[in-house]
This record gives C-alpha cells, sequence and structure tokens, in this order.
C-alpha cells in the first residue's frame, strides 16, 4: 500500500506509532532505555546486529560509543510514552526513513516479544508520516513532542490550560524519555541520538528553548 505522505530528503516529517489495541509498550525504565538506545543504533547506513550491539555486560556508556558510520536520517526530537512515541525527523537519503523505522521497530519488538515470551504485532500498524511543511507547524510539533508528557499528570491540559504550572514544570525536568532534556541545556549521553545542526534555528541557546516551552505551557485551546 503506497503512503500516502510522500518521504522527501531534506524534508522535515513528524514519524510516530502506538502500540497494538493501544497496549503499554514501554512497561519499565528498561524497555525506555533499550528502544532511545536503539534510536541511536539503528540510525545506521549499516546493518545493525542487534545480539552484538547489545551483548550482555554493556553499559549504557558503551552503547552509545558504538560507530554507527553514516546516518539515515537526521533525529530532531522524541518523546516516548507509555503507549506510543512521537519523532521529528529530517530526510537525509533516499528511503532512509522507511529503513530506519524498519530497523527500530523490527530491533524494539524483538527485543520487547522475547522479554515478554509473546508472539505478534507489537505495533498498531507501520509508522505515521506528517510533512512539516512550514515553520508554524515546525514550531507547533517542537511544542507538542516535548509538552506530551504532561499528559500523564494533568490530561486535560490543552484543553483546559496547566493546573499546576510548577509542577508541569517540574515534571517535564525530570522526564528522561524525550529529548527535552537535551534541548533545555543538561548534558548526557542521548544527546547524541539529535543532529542539531540539521534543526531549524530557532532556538541559538537552551534559555531560547525554556522560554519557547514556558509560552506553550501557557497554552489553552479556544
Amino acid at each position: 500500500m503506497r503512503r500516502k505522505v510522500q518521504l522527501s530528503i531534506g524534508e522535515y516529517y513528524h514519524i510516530y506509532n502506538r502500540g497494538t489495541d493501544k497496549r503499554t509498550i514501554f512497561m519499565e525504565p528498561h524497555d525506555y532505555k533499550r528502544f532511545i538506545a536503539l534510536l541511536y543504533a539503528c540510525n545506521s547506513m549499516d546493518p545493525v546486529n542487534i545480539a552484538d550491539h547489545f551483548q550482555k555486560g554493556r553499559t549504557f556508556s558503551e552503547l552509545f560509543a558504538v560507530e554507527r558510520g553514516e546516518t539515515l536520517v537526521y533525529i530532531i526530537a522524541y518523546c516516548l510514552m507509555p503507549n506510543h512515541f512521537h519523532l521529528l525527523v529530517r530526510e537525509k537519503s533516499e528511503c532512509g526513513i522507511q529503513k530506519f523505522m524498519q530497523k527500530l521497530s523490527t530491533g524494539y519488538s524483538m527485543y520487547f516479544n522475547s522479554k515478554n515470551k509473546r508472539t505478534g504485532t507489537l505495533f498498531e500498524s507501520r509508522f505515521k508520516a506528517k510533512h512539516a511543511d512550514n515553520d508554524e507547524y515546525l514550531k507547533y510539533l517542537f511544542a507538542y513532542i516535548h509538552l506530551n508528557p504532561v499528559k500523564l499528570i494533568d490530561p486535560l491540559w490543552k484543553e483546559s490550560g496547566i493546573q499546576d504550572r510548577v509542577a508541569a514544570e517540574g515534571y517535564l525536568s525530570d522526564y528522561v524519555h524525550s529529548s527535552f532534556l537535551d534541548w533545555n541545556g543538561s548534558t548526557r549521553l542521548e544527546s547524541k541520538i539529535l543532529n542539531r545542526e540539521a534543526a531549524p534555528e530557532y532556538f541559538t541557546t537552551a534559555n531560547d528553548f525554556n522560554n519557547f516551552v514556558n509560552d506553550w505551557l501557557g497554552f489553552e485551546e479556544k
């Protein structure tokens, strides 16, 4: 079946998917860490030997020290939620997004099914893609992806506004399963996933990003 959105080199896309039947796909902290490590490992033109890359005893820092060679896509932002994930990527090479997502989905599904002694499809369907073809939508995606975790403590914040802004800011600052910390100036291994030089020049400093997020925390749908 032909994809409705054509994936073109140099363009930005919102990539997302969720568990089949809306099931939880990240059940414990190690599941999140595995997916995040796969975001790094699977973004490579070279084949990924999962068994070798994730050999027993290898630390998280050692995983991010593995040489990947040429990457398939530019990853700009990401967020993992209990039953779904969001990515903001830029197409770098012909069919780069498809190849990357096939590696990522297959690698995580194999891990999850083996760990939980299950068989069958883990994700709802093949990944969804929306073309971010203008600055307004791109800026919205930066906010939408990074503020997604607020829904876990305040499900109706977009409709009703943030009920406790301090709590929301604190929750985002502690949420390690997204690129929020990397954009707000924190230093950590996961920052190697991102290709910030391929991102639009909206935020020249971490302070610019934080001000942007603070503005969106005051957002309320009309």
